[in-house]
Order: structure tokens, then sequence, then C-alpha cells
């Protein structure tokens, strides 16, 4: 009887790992893996490029603020955007650590209702669209939105010259 009752528990435990190794697995969705990097869409004959640029907010107006932010900060200190080959692929500031070097200075530049405002506008209100729900923070009050902006490159160049902060 001990020996039958082994057998069975034996038989069950083997049968349920296999049902369980066999089951259909949870996978996170493709959009968990997709880096939202700043994409060029064009660039214009007056010194400018169209990007399309990704910002995270509690609302709408919040996230085309931070897109309007991360697309002037890839403009400056990243370059290298993905997307169409017309824009300049260098960053403004080429200098190592530019970012940390002149902290002072950017935090006052991308400061709510800033100087950066000057320099970038949103393209068309029509090419904001929300993307998901809180994909990197976890966050539900957040929302990504992609918006396609227009940062004015050669008026942020000769501002940098102005102030000192980039050499001719």
């Amino acid at each position: 009887m001990k020996e039958q009752f082994l057998k069975t528990m034996l038989v069950c435990g083997i049968g349920l790992t296999f049902m369980l190794s066999c089951s259909r697995r949870i996978t996170p969705s493709a959009t968990s893996y997709y880096t939202y990097q700043t994409e060029c869409v064009g660039s214009e004959l007056d010194g400018s490029q169209t990007l399309k640029a990704y910002g995270l907010g509690n609302t709408r107006g919040d996230a085309t603020e931070q897109a309007k932010k991360n697309a002037i900060r890839d403009v400056l200190f990243k370059g290298n955007f993905t997307g169409s080959r017309e824009c300049q692929y260098r960053p403004l500031l080429m200098e190592v650590n530019a970012a940390e070097k002149y902290a002072t200075y950017f935090n006052v530049f991308f400061r709510d209702r800033g100087a950066y405002t000057q320099y970038v506008s949103l393209r068309d209100e029509r090419f904001v669209e929300r993307i998901n729900r809180a994909p990197v923070t976890g966050n539900r009050d957040q929302d990504m939105y992609s918006a396609v902006v227009r940062v004015q490159r050669e008026e942020l160049r000769q501002l940098l010259i102005r102030d000192g902060i980039l050499n001719q």
C-alpha cells in the first residue's frame, strides 16, 4: 500500500512538472523593450531640425514640455538621431561632461518656461500622440507621449557662443 502511494505521488509529481513546463509563459510586451530615442524627421534650410521626441508626464501638456526639453538636450549633448539622415549628427557641445561642467547654466536654461522655449516649438498639435501608460517607471499616473518639434539649432548655437559656453 505504501509502495503504491509513493508510485502515485511520483507519477503525479512528474505529470505536474511536465504540465507546468508546457504552460504558456507570460512574456513582457514588445513595448517594454523599446527605447524612446529622439528621431530625425527632417532638416530645414534655416538651420532648424524637425525631430520626433518623447516625454513622460502626468498630463499631455507636461509630457509635451518634457519632450521639448528632451529634444533640445539631445541636440546639445547627444546628437546621433535615428530616422532621416538629413539632421546633423554631431551634438552642439562636443566637450566631455559639458552638462555637468555648465550645470548651473543649463539648470536655469531648462527650468519651467525658461529660455529653452525660445528655441523649440511644436510642429503641430495634431502630431502629439499618446504612446502608452507608464512604460518606464511603472507609475500609472504618467503617460508617454511623442511630439514632433522643431529645434532652432543655429540660433541655439549662437546663444551658446554669446554666453561663452561654446567656442567658435
